[in-house]
């Protein structure tokens, strides 16, 4: 068809065959396309940075652009001004002084991200004169969808901002609010439906060969730590074992009946508990293990028995797929893979004298200091001993970033979490506001690595809420 149009003279309007006819669905699709996705991605970061930074060959502000503001009448006050000598061009809230340049770029050149986020964005900055060079599509990818936005949120005019989102909004002219409204609830619900469908299994998407995978990647070394921090890491994993639940309200029903003028103080009865229930567990189930057709399971068995005093300590490990490292190891590299973050189930205290705390879901910013490998004999368990940011220390800003200040260090009595529930963050420096870094989450990343020996498969990345799970955290350091 292509040959016969070339013969009568037509013209083509396809200068080659995509690729996308080939796939199977293709002629399934409503509307068939043939862009690239990341080509389109990359060209647009290329012109937005090109301006912000007014690189030049990339940069879209130019007389051409403002002659055409000229031509359609709009934006006043940045249509070309010409003068006897020159024609000047109005500052827009785009144009960044120098300062500002080398402000944007050292906010990249300090930043460490997590091994496989993207390239080295150290190597990617030109201090000398203010660029950014050699960006992948993927770099790209990961500049528009969360790093740009905290780079230029200390640079750029407040109004400009978040206008462009309601903007996007309006589907119909005629009728803004409306537009503006309806999307935004319908946004609202979506974003509270995926918290409750991350657990959904997926129809025609693979399941990754990795997921599962937990093993630690670095040499450990055998300490005998002390005994408080082994009873709090036991403690931690006993309280988020499903059999050992039962046994936890046998146990709270036990303080309230020998304890009675205590059984209305909440917080008195659950230290009670962190403080007995290690041993009361251990003698209980021994007890049971004593009876006929006692029913207690090998798992619950050498979980009474508790660990191994010589917990093995790690410096790297793989959990699901994603590689975690311990502070030190990041304090050596370019890579930042030690930030974590839990949503629990917690109690929160208002006051050193508040007796009866309530019970509500928080989230919880932190750093690993330690991988602990503790040992029950038949089955190891990996944990994360680490520094976990004070509530004072927590901030979100009027633009929905999540501040955290790194040296307020809290929660001393609950340093512990399992390995598989947290979710992997990092954080970058706030160039708004010293001794405050941002939150950023790590999208998940599955690699398939199995279609040979030496080549790596498709790399899936896909942005998930930050938990799957909820476990139980009791912890009554003060709340402010």
């Amino acid at each position: 068809e292509v040959l016969h149009m070339v013969e009568n003279g037509d013209r083509v309007c396809w200068k080659k065959k995509s690729i996308f006819f080939d796939l199977e669905y293709w002629k399934y699709l409503p509307v068939r396309h043939a862009l690239d996705v990341m080509h389109i991605e990359k060209n647009v970061c290329d012109s937005i940075i090109g301006t912000l930074l007014e690189i030049p060959g990339k940069n879209k502000d130019g007389i051409a652009a403002r002659l055409d503001l000229l031509n359609m009448g709009v934006k006043t006050d940045l249509q070309p001004k010409y003068g006897e000598r020159r024609t000047r061009l109005p500052p827009g809230p785009w144009n960044l002084s120098r300062a500002e340049k080398r402000e944007v770029c050292n906010f990249f050149y300090g930043m460490k991200v997590p091994e496989g986020y993207s390239s080295n964005i150290k190597n990617l900055v030109s201090l000398q004169d203010s660029r950014l060079l050699c960006l992948k599509s993927h770099d790209c990818h990961t500049l528009m969808q969360q790093l740009l936005p905290v780079a230029i949120r200390s640079v750029l005019e407040k109004p400009a901002r978040y206008m462009k989102v309601l903007k996007g909004y309006v589907q119909n002219r005629t009728r803004p609010e409306g537009c503006i409204a309806e999307r935004y609830i319908a946004e609202e619900a979506v974003e509270f439906c995926t918290q409750h469908l991350s657990d959904v299994s997926t129809v025609g998407v693979p399941s990754s060969q990795k997921m599962g995978v937990s093993k630690p990647l670095s040499g450990c070394t055998v300490s005998v730590v002390d005994q408080d921090l082994v009873n709090q890491a036991h403690l931690y994993v006993l309280e988020n074992t499903e059999e050992v639940l039962p046994y936890i309200e046998q146990h709270m029903i036990h303080i309230k009946t020998a304890y009675p003028k205590f059984r209305k103080r909440t917080k008195w009865l659950q230290d009670k508990h962190n403080s007995t229930f290690i041993q009361w567990l251990r003698f209980k189930v021994q007890s049971e293990l004593e009876e006929d057709n006692h029913g207690v399971s090998e798992n619950l068995r050498w979980l009474a028995a508790g660990p191994n005093m010589a917990v093995p300590l790690y410096r790297s490990y793989l959990i699901k797929g994603i590689k975690f490292n311990i502070k030190a190891q990041d304090d050596v590299r370019t890579t930042q893979n030690s930030g974590v973050y839990l949503l629990a189930h917690t109690m929160q205290v208002v006051s050193a004298k508040d007796k009866n705390p309530i019970l509500s879901n928080m989230g919880f910013y932190g750093v690993i200091q330690e991988i602990w490998d503790l040992d029950y004999q038949k089955f190891t368990i990996p944990a994360f001993r680490c520094d976990w940011i004070d509530s004072s220390g927590l901030v979100v800003d009027e633009l929905g970033f999540t501040l955290v200040d790194l040296s307020k260090i809290g929660h001393r009595n609950d340093q512990f979490v399992l390995a598989s529930q947290v979710k992997q963050i990092f954080f970058v420096d706030d160039p708004m506001h010293r001794c405050w870094s941002v939150v950023l989450s790590m999208p998940n990343r599955e690699y398939n690595d199995v279609i040979g020996d030496e080549v790596l498969g498709d790399v899936i990345i896909e942005c998930e809420p930050f938990t799957r799970g909820m476990p139980n955290v009791d912890t009554f350091d003060e709340l402010v």
